[in-house]
């Protein structure tokens, strides 16, 4: 699934061979390493660089600093996450929002236990941004805020659920509410508060299934 958003902040220079393709994959790793070894704070280019065994001018071919790495790390992130979703979606077929809902949520917190970084930046950074990196709050996008450019893709991905008017800017309110309490859930527990995300799948249940109110 590609996407249909522009990131913000673009690579320089999109790999188109193999071996400068491994470079561009590495160098996403090693960022996802760094950030669970000592969060977005310890993020540097040059250590990036150097767990990614490539020298710091490839780095800077690639991307124009932290921050075009951590955009090009979430947008990876996000193609990530909506894969394994089509993927539980095609193999479930949900019959109404609430299902698609609990479908969406759980990948959302399978993603939190097992990838590497996810817990520091899923879509966007969880924590306080770093020195170097001046907004993340458009990192998948340059006109749409992260959750905003998340919940176009999720309707999209929902096809005939969210056909009514509404669903625009319920799915966007949707987003940031689950963001918020996902990140509480995931604040002090590294394997997620399930009494958090069980209030958070019925929140976006109730809220979704009538966005007319």
């Amino acid at each position: 699934m590609k996407s249909d958003i522009g990131a913000a902040v673009p690579a320089r220079r999109r790999p188109v061979q193999q071996r400068s393709q491994e470079r561009y994959e590495r160098l996403l790793d090693a960022c996802a390493g760094l950030l669970d070894e000592a969060g977005a704070s310890g993020l540097t280019t040059k250590e990036a660089a150097h767990r990614a065994e490539v020298p710091i001018g490839t780095l800077y071919q690639f991307f124009s600093g932290k921050e075009g790495l951590l955009a090009a790390l979430a947008a990876r992130n996000l193609e990530h996450y909506l894969e394994r979703l089509a993927r539980r979606l095609d193999a479930e077929e949900p019959a109404d929002i609430s299902c698609f809902v609990d479908l969406a949520i759980d990948e959302f917190v399978a993603m939190k236990r097992t990838v590497p970084g996810f817990g520091h930046l899923d879509f966007g950074l969880v924590e306080v941004l770093p020195a170097g990196v001046a907004d993340d709050r458009h990192l998948l996008d340059r006109e749409l805020e992260n959750n905003a450019a998340v919940a176009v893709r999720l309707r999209t991905l929902g096809g005939s659920l969210f056909t009514g008017p509404n669903y625009p800017t319920a799915l966007r309110v949707a987003m940031e509410s689950a963001d918020a309490v996902l990140k509480l859930a995931f604040r002090d527990d590294p394997e997620g508060d399930q009494a958090l995300i069980a209030e958070c799948k019925r929140l976006l249940r109730r809220y979704l299934a009538d966005p007319d109110g």
